[in-house]
């Protein structure tokens, strides 16, 4: 068993052992349902490997990792129901199992757990894992907020898309590194390498995430394929493809995002994917991704940490930069 497979495990049988069966059982239900769908563990996995990248006592850390955990969780649920989204993880959002009222509940008691878990270490750690994943827990706030903004606006550019996946999702990455390095002591200089090599890789999971959103397998990805289309989101590939189409297929582009085009979704989606193929934007994206992940591995070679630890977080990028889900 490697490492990451060992760590894995570790965060499975943490969850597995937290009790989500309270009253009024409405409210912790979808909690459960929620936490023990599975899911990567990215985020914790990234606290635990950053913890041991720098020798640092990975109990220490088990509860901040949760932390991060169910504060990701709860993004989802609440993201869904803004979203409208039908499935997450291959099956029904919690919204869409019970309602909205029920899912912003049970997200707003997953939000304070969470910060019940970040107390979960030794009493010294606190105020700067704190200050750490408040920060990013705002920061997620406002990329969350942009993404909402960016589909009435009608001129969205692509570094405005780049800085909402920033806050949105890379920040939460980047912190789960930085609480796993707070926590095992590592110097200053190493704590700011770690968190910006979570930044640089959070953004090219998210552009990874944007390409398996339209060209990935449903029952691979967990999630309805062409989802992100369909809900006319302002995705890098869409304002990629804005950038370089001629004037007639960028038309063509815009007025397929227009919600009275009078088409099904099964057809806008088939649509607009072959003007994405047509104007060869996923190359594109590709090429931005793997420069991200590029600048990821640049940040990892200036911490000062063990080649072979260094190796399994290198190893574990990646995994994420390759992966089909």
């Amino acid at each position: 068993m490697t490492k990451i497979e060992q760590f894995q495990q570790v965060i499975n049988d943490l969850i597995h052992r937290q009790k989500f069966d309270g009253n009024p059982r409405a409210l912790y239900e979808p909690i459960s349902y929620t936490l023990n769908q599975g899911g990567k563990r990215l985020r914790p996995l990234l606290t635990l490997l950053a913890c041991d990248l720098f020798d640092g006592d990975t109990e220490k850390a088990l509860y901040p990792a949760l932390a991060v955990e169910v504060f990701h969780n709860f993004t989802l649920v609440h993201d869904d129901i803004m979203d409208k989204a039908p499935l997450r993880r291959g099956k029904e959002t919690v919204y869409k199992k019970w309602n909205s009222d029920i899912a912003i509940l049970s997200g707003d008691t997953m939000f304070a757990m969470a910060y019940q878990y970040t107390l979960q270490t030794d009493a010294a750690l606190i105020p700067d894992i704190l200050q750490v994943f408040s920060k990013a827990a705002i920061e997620v706030c406002e990329g969350q907020q942009l993404d909402m903004d960016f589909e009435t606006e009608t001129e969205v550019s692509l570094a405005d898309y780049l800085n909402m996946i920033r806050l949105k999702t890379a920040v939460l990455l980047g912190a789960s590194l930085e609480i796993g390095a707070v926590i095992a002591g590592a110097a200053k200089k190493d704590v700011k390498a770690i968190y910006d090599f979570g930044m640089a890789l959070g953004m090219a999971f998210q552009l990874k995430d944007d390409l398996l959103d339209v060209y990935g397998k449903q029952e691979d990805f967990g999630k309805m394929s062409g989802g992100d289309i369909a809900a006319n989101k302002k995705t890098y590939l869409f304002l990629k493809a804005l950038e370089m189409a001629n004037t007639e297929d960028r038309e063509k582009l815009l007025a397929l995002y227009d919600n009275n085009n009078g088409l099904a979704d099964e057809q806008k989606i088939a649509h607009v994917k072959l003007l994405f193929e047509k104007i060869q934007v996923k190359a594109a994206v590709e090429l931005a991704m793997e420069n991200y992940y590029n600048e990821a591995r640049r940040q990892l070679k200036h911490i000062h940490a063990k080649a072979e630890k260094k190796e399994e977080l290198e190893a574990f990028a990646s995994f994420l930069y390759k992966r089909n889900y």
